[in-house]
């Protein structure tokens, strides 16, 4: 997550390298197509984000954001043992840990290629259970130090403008982004609709309708590598999605469960940009 411009150029080097077309046999046709649109449609943009000083800033303070509202509701959920691991840490010991662990993920984020998108859920995890234990960490020496009012204090009782009261409702910017997607996906404006979903993703990554909206934005562009990813995302959440089931036919896609199954275990909130490009703490 502090990656400086050397090391952020050199990952995004070497995973031009790995996801090369000439890296694939002409028998591997489909792999060599994902490979392209992986590349094309979230590593390339995520490179040219996070290389801006401002947007990458802009990209941690929304990581920042979701880790502090998932502290609030107490959901900072782990599914990776490692990630349970470094939850139980200190931030002493977190440092080491979560370096070697990202370093270990990272090197074979994408081969296969079908493992990209379980082992980003990962990295990311691990990012989100980190910037908890910095935050959380951040706040005890404030404490210490006295930068933090004493309990004995009584502060003005009053919400400056622009800052949300910690009990006041949080608006769904989530499912605004979703919203208006929903509108390009009516007129047919494809890449606008990704767009909005992409924003929507970062937000709140466990809603199988927004994947399954990008899937079908995808497949209208003949993106069928990246349709297939967040169709099959839609149908792991909900394996009773009604757009995923439409297209699972088509794509070749097996439904996660038989009917009257419970539904998987929903993963926990991520942000795509960081995860997708791989990076690791230095």
């Amino acid at each position: 997550m502090a990656a400086d411009d050397r090391r952020i150029l050199k990952r995004y080097r070497d995973l031009a390298k790995v996801l090369h077309p000439d890296s694939y046999s002409s028998e591997e046709t489909a792999s060599k197509e994902l490979a392209t649109q992986l590349f094309a449609r979230l590593v390339n943009p995520a490179y040219q984000k996070v290389k801006q000083e401002r947007d990458r800033a802009e990209t941690l303070a929304m990581l920042r954001f979701q880790v502090r509202r998932l502290s609030r509701q107490g959901s900072i959920a782990t599914e990776s043992e490692t990630a349970q691991k470094l939850l139980q840490m200190t931030m002493k010991e977190a440092e080491v840990f979560y370096e070697q662990a990202l370093v270990e993920l990272v090197e074979h984020q994408y081969q296969p290629l079908q493992r990209f998108e379980t082992v980003t859920q990962q990295v990311m995890e691990l990012n989100r259970v980190y910037l908890h234990l910095k935050m959380g960490d951040l706040v005890i020496r404030e404490k210490r130090t006295g930068l933090v009012a004493s309990a004995e204090a009584k502060p003005i009782q009053f919400t400056p403008t622009g800052i949300v009261a910690k009990d006041a409702p949080v608006e769904n910017y989530a499912r605004r982004h979703y919203d208006r997607a929903q509108e390009y996906l009516k007129k047919g404006a494809w890449q606008q609709a990704v767009q909005e979903l992409r924003d929507a993703i970062k937000l709140e990554a466990d809603k199988s309708e927004y994947h399954s909206a990008i899937g079908l934005a995808y497949l209208k562009q003949n993106l069928t590598g990246m349709a297939t990813v967040h169709f099959r995302q839609a149908l792991k959440l909900n394996p009773s999605d009604p757009l995923a089931l439409k297209y699972a036919v088509q794509l070749n896609l097996a439904p996660a469960q038989q009917n009257g199954a419970k539904p998987a275990p929903q993963p926990t909130k991520q942000s795509g940009i960081l995860g997708f490009f791989g990076f690791k703490k230095h």
